[in-house]
């Protein structure tokens, strides 16, 4: 297969298209169908169940699970990172990642019940670890397969191919899971674990494409045995150039405060609305549904804006527009006659700046680095930073939540943070970052 050129459409699509395939994950197992069919069919006894031989509520012990699979990412991922750099076999990093997710996915179609927990706490740890893993690796690609003044856009249109596939299979989903009849479907717990095994292969074919088309070992490395150890000395390389680079430590800053406040909104948001507000599961799927197709437009619109005043200015403008989100969620009255109404509008919202600031992050982080041939290694301090502030942000949400005995004042903190980021975005240097 002959090498495509950097910065060619075909290349520059065959990498988005991973967003197209592993973006169903996040949607259908992470956010909609898994959560809903793991608390109903661990519901029983209040909930309460039996792993390791210690007892747990089931959203807690799920939350666990999550956050130890944040935490092994977080650890493993510079060590790899710095390995894969050395060896420049980064796609097979991020091929043994994607098949680990899609297959562990895959497997919990298995999961049936409370006889069988450790299928499902298990196999969710695991799919969360490939899914995260590889997105490591996939992003380090980016200064590889796109021009710099190409990064902003092709990392939108990442984002864009992601919100499309996995709202098109969600809805097929949905429409299995809640009109079963219509499949011949008579068991009500077999559609779901359908979704699972579609999710899964869905996952690791799409996958194929941009597996095909990546280039591996760019750099025409030749590593020699001590992979291991030089891979270490790679990541010690790294981190002590991060020492001199100011404008990367204040990004990463930057991105840290305003990611506490994303991805615990978007992780949380679901229990926020349904405890809170009183929104029902049905009205929280149109909800879902109403963010992931309102952030194919906000990625799209953002990084033309970025085009013309530049990703910092871009960047302040969808993190201050996190923190109005913020306040409006937690004005919002439950009892209101127009609640249905301002939940879809917030949700709309949401949608906007979130595609925005996923892509615009990504993108930026890119335009910084310096010349280097450690993209990998640099981009799992990325990756890094973001399962930190996942970790730290769903504790505090939660710490909050239960020394005031209300959610509302849990999402008012949030605010804070985004505006601790949106004014260390204001310390950095005001130039376009168009070119490294």
């Amino acid at each position: 297969m002959a090498t495509l050129e950097k910065g060619s459409k075909k290349l520059i699509n065959a990498w988005a298209f991973y967003d197209w395939a592993n973006s169903v994950y996040s949607l259908v197992i992470a956010t909609a169908v898994f959560p809903i069919y793991y608390e109903s069919i661990t519901s029983e006894n209040d909930g309460i169940v039996n792993f390791l031989g210690t007892t747990f509520h089931n959203s807690t012990l799920l939350s666990y699970s999550l956050s130890f699979s944040f935490l092994i990412v977080a650890m493993l991922s510079p060590i790899l990172s710095g390995i894969a750099d050395y060896t420049g076999n980064k796609k097979r990093f991020m091929q043994f990642f994607c098949y680990l997710g899609s297959l562990s996915v895959m497997s919990l179609f298995f999961f049936t019940g409370k006889e069988n927990l450790w299928i499902g706490i298990v196999f969710t740890i695991l799919a969360s670890i490939g899914f995260w893993g590889s997105i490591v690796f996939y992003n380090s690609y980016l200064p590889e397969i796109a021009q710099p003044e190409q990064h902003d856009s092709v990392s939108a249109k990442g984002f864009m191919y992601g919100y499309t596939g996995s709202v098109l299979l969600l809805a097929f989903n949905l429409v299995m899971v809640m009109k079963p009849e219509l499949f011949g479907i008579e068991d009500p717990k077999l559609p779901a674990r359908i979704s699972f095994l579609m999710v899964g292969i869905w996952w690791m074919g799409f996958a194929q494409v941009t597996f095909y088309h990546l280039p591996n070992n760019v750099y025409h490395k030749k590593p020699e045995k001590d992979f291991i150890f030089k891979g270490f000395k790679e990541l010690g390389k790294v981190l002590k150039s991060l020492k001199s680079l100011v404008q990367l430590k204040q990004f990463l800053t930057a991105f840290f405060l305003y990611s506490i406040g994303v991805q615990t909104i978007i992780l949380l948001l679901g229990i926020y609305v349904k405890k809170e507000l009183g929104i029902d599961t049905s009205k929280l799927i149109i909800i879902i549904l109403l963010i992931q197709l309102v952030a194919i437009l906000g990625a799209y619109l953002f990084s033309k804006l970025s085009a013309k005043i530049g990703n910092i200015k871009t960047l302040k403008i969808t993190v201050a527009i996190w923190g109005l989100i913020c306040v409006a969620i937690y004005m919002i009255n439950a009892k209101s006659e127009y609640i249905d109404v301002q939940v879809y509008l917030l949700g709309a919202a949401i949608g906007m700046v979130l595609g925005a600031t996923q892509s615009l992050s990504r993108s930026t982080y890119s335009k910084i680095l310096p010349d280097t041939e450690d993209h990998a290694t640099y981009f799992s301090f990325f990756d890094v930073t973001e399962k930190i502030a996942i970790v730290v942000g769903t504790f505090i949400f939660g710490l909050v939540g239960a020394i005031s005995d209300s959610l509302r004042n849990s999402i008012f903190i949030l605010a804070l943070f985004f505006l601790l980021g949106y004014i260390v975005l204001g310390f950095m240097k005001k130039r376009e970052l168009t070119s490294k």
